[in-house]
């Protein structure tokens, strides 16, 4: 099962799950995406051990992406 995420004060919440069959989880799942987006919201794939990339569309193979705000500072 594939997640949607987004951190926040409790810790993180679950935005979307799907399945690579469930083409209506997966449509739900990418309204959240660029709702997250238009937020303000940077999007990470994680990729295991610290490693994570940056993402403008949401893969459907994705095992966890990660929805956080921007870093302030400056």
């Amino acid at each position: 099962m594939s997640r949607l995420i987004k951190m926040d004060a409790s810790g993180h919440s679950t935005l979307a799950e799907w399945t690579q069959s469930d083409q209506a989880g997966f449509d739900a799942a990418v309204r959240e995406f660029r709702t997250a987006l238009h937020e303000g919201c940077i999007a990470v794939l994680d990729q295991g051990e610290g490693q994570a990339r940056q993402l403008r569309e949401l893969p459907r193979d994705a095992e966890l992406v990660i929805m956080r705000r921007p870093i302030a500072g400056g």
